[in-house]
């Protein structure tokens, strides 16, 4: 893989923890991840109008559109009833574990092959990512319902990511971007007001809309600037030739950084096994890296 395209997939990787970290501190995490998303649809208008994007490009992929915003939807509300049901950290290797659906995908119904050493590359930094999550006692069968909706998380993450590695072949990533989550953002909006309508809210996140943005003004449109250049790097990888399946298993350096942080400022325990998991990735990455 080309250099440029490494870096820019890493430091997407980079990014992609700390708006998760922004998001987690809001009163309201759901209300906050709606707003995300507008966040993000917007900064894609801004970026595109800024540099002259033709967004009516769009209207020729239509079908690739209506994909990525079905496996982005599968993948956000999968992720999110998982987490109602079972543990994150049980069942989020799973969810991660993007590029082996990428591959399979590619394989059966694009006649798609890969080289056996990035196959290898992409298996270590599968097996990393469910070994620096691993729990001692901890079964995924234990929790039918949870491990269905990782698995639906999974797949959704998988559609999306090889519809909009296909769209970058003829589209701005701004215009993506700004589409995508322009359709999206709505639906969330949806989703959480009905929530709140049913009284499925904690207390402390029954909070209206002018509170939760005159607190949290900040944490509402940092994440989303975050997460758009997080976004928009992966994009460009895509635009200038990066193969999806090696993409996204680079991209799984962003649990790396997770790990990283979390042993430097929270403590956290099985610090030996973690790092020689994480040794297990850093060796995937520089496998796909080289290839």
């Amino acid at each position: 893989m080309e250099p440029n395209i490494v870096l820019l997939v890493l430091v997407s990787a980079f990014l992609h923890p700390l708006w998760n970290l922004l998001i987690k501190k809001s009163s309201d995490p759901q209300f906050a991840f709606m707003f995300l998303t507008f966040t993000i649809s917007a900064c894609g208008l801004i970026h595109g109008l800024i540099v002259g994007v033709d967004f009516f490009a769009v209207l020729d992929v239509l079908p690739l559109i209506a994909i990525s915003v079905f496996g982005q939807l599968l993948y956000g509300n999968g992720l999110t009833a998982t987490l109602k049901r079972g543990d994150l950290s049980m069942y989020y290797p799973i969810i991660r574990a993007s590029p082996v659906v990428v591959v399979a995908i590619s394989v059966v119904f694009l006649g798609k092959s890969y080289p056996l050493v990035i196959l290898l590359g992409i298996l270590l930094v599968v097996c990393g990512v469910f070994l620096i999550l691993y729990r001692r006692g901890s079964n995924f069968l234990d929790n039918p319902s949870a491990l269905g909706f990782a698995l639906l998380a999974l797949m959704g993450t998988g559609l999306y990511s090889l519809s909009d590695a296909e769209m970058m072949k003829s589209i701005s990533p701004q215009a993506l971007i700004f589409v995508i989550d322009g359709v999206i953002a709505p639906i969330y909006a949806l989703q959480w007001y009905r929530s709140r309508q049913a009284g499925s809210a904690a207390p402390r996140e029954r909070l209206s809309v002018s509170t939760l943005w005159s607190v949290n003004t900040l944490w509402l449109l940092v994440p989303g600037g975050i997460c758009y250049a997080s976004y928009f790097l992966i994009l460009l990888a895509y635009q200038l030739g990066g193969d999806v399946a090696a993409v996204t298993a680079l991209r799984q350096a962003s649990i790396l950084i997770s790990v990283a942080l979390g042993g430097m400022f929270l403590r956290e325990g099985a610090i030996l096994r973690r790092f020689a998991a994480a040794a297990i990735i850093v060796a995937g990455i520089v496998v796909i890296a080289l290839n």
